[in-house]
């Protein structure tokens, strides 16, 4: 069974940071640790549908990141291997980025659309 616990969400003003840290255990398949998959972090605020924030992905030549668009140049992805543990750093943080942040996990071609592993999510509440 797969486990995605998130922590790190908080109230914040606008312009400050916070740093998410997501820790994963278990299994996603036969044979795989989670080194074989991608990791990253959707988001949903309120009234909206989840949308996709940051990805990354581990291979021979090292990760690969995706943003979206509305987080790029603030929000920063990495991942520890040796503790299965995906972080997201977000800078100049805005009251738009207000939004329960979910952790999620899958193999790379669907970890910007349909991951399949989902954590419970953590509230990111950014004031002006």
């Amino acid at each position: 069974q797969v486990q995605l616990v998130e922590s790190g969400g908080g109230l914040v003003q606008a312009g400050a940071s916070l740093r998410l840290s997501c820790a994963a255990s278990g299994r996603t398949g036969p044979g795989t640790t989670f080194r074989s998959n991608a990791m990253g972090w959707f988001r949903q605020a309120p009234g909206k549908e989840r949308e996709f924030a940051a990805a990354i992905s581990w291979g021979w030549i090292g990760a690969g990141t995706y943003y979206a668009d509305s987080v790029k140049g603030r929000f920063t992805i990495s991942r520890d291997n040796a503790r299965d543990t995906v972080y997201l750093q977000m800078n100049s943080l805005k009251p738009e980025d207000t939004a329960v942040y979910y952790c999620v996990a899958g193999p790379p071609v669907v970890i910007t659309t349909a991951p399949p592993h989902w954590g419970q999510g953590t509230q990111v509440t950014v004031f002006s």
